[in-house]
């Protein structure tokens, strides 16, 4: 199944995963208010569909993920557009989720297009992508959470210095340091993308939905508080279907068949 609109394409690509395109290749796939709009709408529906697992964010074509802001909507005066109250810069990288999110950037991810990744769980690239924060070139801050996502996701030193002089790094450099989880061809990364969500949903969903919500607060806050968010999750894990299921399937040496609740 799959809904197009002009700005971002949603669809079913197999049980349990959405794929997410921005879908204005002519533009690099920068981000205008339909993007934004579009992307917000997206992580709603991933959100709110029980048999919704996963979801892939891409961009249209090989040149770019995403070249960031669409600096012709900012010049034309149309800058608030490109963030929405909920989900911040492109609907997303403030937008509340439980579920996992691969990014598969066959291109470009820089300023925007990089804090956008930086959003995701999960990511791989093309090897002929390059990733970086360019914004102090031009006397901007990358305020869409780059200036310490980026930090929280690769050394310091490294960091440091894409955020300081604004230049790119390259797909190995960026798989090296940890920034993406595997490097492709440009033509095999939805493909890659779709196979890392894969391995994570042949999971017990609920159980993936709490063990990642813990892990993405693992840098903000304290380990006792890490702790009673644990018991809280484990409790919940308790009380489902799926928690008998695993040991049963265990025993019965075969598959199980999760049902998410």
């Amino acid at each position: 199944m799959t809904d197009m609109n002009a700005a971002v394409r949603f669809e079913i690509a197999e049980p349990h995963i959405a794929l997410v395109t921005i879908n204005r290749p002519e533009a690099r796939n920068a981000v205008n208010g339909a993007v934004a709009a579009g992307l917000e709408a997206a992580v709603e529906r991933v959100e709110a569909d029980p048999d919704l697992w996963a979801a892939v964010l891409t961009g249209s074509g090989t040149l770019a993920f995403c070249a960031g802001a669409d600096l012709k909507e900012v010049s034309a005066g149309n800058g608030a557009a490109l963030s929405t109250a909920k989900g911040g810069f492109g609907g997303f990288v403030r937008a509340p989720r439980t579920k996992l999110w691969v990014a598969a950037a066959a291109g470009h991810a820089l300023a925007g297009g990089l804090e956008l990744l930086l959003t995701c769980d999960l990511a791989v690239a093309a090897d002929t992508a390059t990733f970086g924060l360019p914004e102090v070139k031009r006397s901007l801050v990358a305020a869409a959470g780059g200036v310490f996502r980026l930090p929280r996701s690769i050394p310091k030193a490294i960091a440091l210095e894409m955020i300081a002089t604004g230049d790119p790094i390259a797909a190995a450099r960026a798989a090296h340091f940890g920034l993406v989880n595997a490097v492709v061809p440009a033509g095999e990364v939805v493909a890659a993308a779709l196979a890392l969500a894969r391995r994570a949903t042949v999971n017990a969903p609920v159980a993936m939905r709490e063990a990642l919500g813990i892990a993405r607060r693992a840098q903000d806050l304290t380990e006792p508080e890490l702790w009673d968010l644990t018991g809280q999750a484990m409790r919940r894990v308790y009380a489902t279907e799926d928690f008998k299921e695993g040991p049963r399937a265990f025993v019965e040496k075969r598959a199980p068949k999760w049902v998410g609740r």
